[in-house]
């Protein structure tokens, strides 16, 4: 696509949203999709404020179908934040760690927004939508507060707007080995040109999209961002087209599964206002080096003091661990040495890995346990230290 060409959703498709995320006023939102969703059969649970599909049938058949097909995902509850004008760049190079003003229009990146004392308030995709117009995807629970947040930075910059553009889009993913396949016949986009962390405006069943090569599950696959209106059409017509390919609707269970076994960190469990990227290993997206605003952005002095201190004397590291027996971990259970008991660290996140056969889990440790196949490493399940095995992260990587 060429600079300057804006690939958010045609604006005139976009409905009168008063009953589109409806719901009781004391009670979850509901996506666009949620009729779809119920007459599937789904298990809904009230998920950052939505109500939301948990799984469909087995949660270990979903996973195994994204692994080895294809899956479908209603991601709606997502946060889109519009920022445009020609301060766009620089203010998202003051509010957030990374330096998107150097993004090529058409490109994404991962990025994370942190607060004054370095910790993350989210992390988040930014997509350069046009020459002067970015979109920042937000997880659910923070949207709010990364919206406010943009607005309270971008108050000295003039010539750049932050719109709320939650109720402006659907958001359905296909992921899965099978997804390019299903989805190029139904779009007049060039998916085989379409790169990783990339976008394009395309008709996806003859409705308007932004088609985004991103997902969180560690498969290829596309994030499908169209007018609410337009949802349900586009969820049929990829059901229709992938069930001969194995695709199967899936929910918010399996996705998680497959973001562990991806070893792609979950805000509230890996990231939080405690932890720095440099705690989270992710210093690499922090940049340093930007030119934008001679160089400020919030949080950048103890950033700065987060990074040395990961290089002489990280006080713990992030690491994979990989069950001996069939018990499960769950975050916030402590890591322990399997010699005297003492704690080493804690669990984030850990389930049953459905690829690997065995339970996994991802631990902050201290660093002298941290090397990929140490010893003497144990989870304290109810009370019995389960023997682990140190792994590098991912757990699991595609064939490419």
């Amino acid at each position: 696509m060429t600079d300057g060409e804006d690939i958010r959703v045609t604006e005139s498709r976009e409905p009168d949203m008063s009953d589109i995320h409806s719901g009781a006023a004391d009670g979850p939102r509901t996506t666009a999709l949620d009729a779809v969703h119920r007459a599937l059969g789904a298990t809904m649970t009230d998920f950052a404020g939505w109500d939301m599909p948990l799984r469909y049938a087995s949660e270990r058949d979903e996973h195994i179908a994204v692994r080895t097909r294809a899956g479908l995902f209603d991601l709606s509850h997502m946060g889109e934040i519009t920022v445009t004008g020609p301060q766009a760049g620089e203010l998202l190079d003051y509010a957030l760690v990374g330096e998107l003003s150097r993004l090529s229009a058409g490109r994404a990146r991962y990025t994370m927004i942190c607060d004054a004392s370095g910790g993350i308030l989210d992390d988040l995709i930014v997509y350069r939508t046009g020459e002067e117009t970015y979109m920042v995807v937000a997880n659910a629970a923070n949207a709010q507060t990364v919206l406010d947040a943009l607005r309270e930075r971008g108050a000295g910059f003039g010539a750049a707007e932050v719109r709320d553009d939650r109720d402006a889009y659907a958001l359905i993913a296909v992921q899965g080995p099978e997804a390019g396949g299903i989805l190029k016949g139904l779009t007049d986009a060039d998916l085989d040109g379409l790169k990783y962390y990339a976008g394009l405006p395309g008709t996806v069943a003859g409705r308007d999209a932004l088609i985004a090569r991103t997902g969180y599950t560690g498969e290829d696959g596309f994030e499908l961002f169209v007018s609410p209106a337009d949802a349900v059409a586009v969820w049929e017509a990829l059901t229709e087209a992938g069930t001969p390919a194995g695709l199967v609707p899936c929910g918010l269970s399996c996705r998680d599964t497959l973001r562990l076994e991806a070893g792609m960190p979950l805000y509230g469990h890996e990231l939080t206002t405690r932890t720095t990227p440099f705690d989270a290993g992710m210093g690499r997206i922090v940049k340093f080096g930007k030119t934008a605003n001679d160089g400020a952005f919030v949080g950048r002095e103890p950033l700065e003091a987060a990074a040395a201190r990961a290089e002489t004397a990280p006080p713990r590291k992030l690491v994979g661990l990989i069950a001996e027996g069939r018990r499960v971990p769950r975050a916030g259970y402590a890591v322990v040495s399997a010699a005297d008991g003492s704690v080493i660290g804690e669990v984030t996140s850990g389930a049953p890995s459905p690829t690997l056969g065995r339970p996994v889990a991802i631990a902050y440790v201290e660093p002298e346990f941290a090397g990929p196949g140490t010893e003497g490493v144990a989870v304290n399940i109810r009370g019995k230290h389960e023997p682990y095995e140190v792994v590098a992260l991912p757990f699991y990587k595609r064939q490419r």
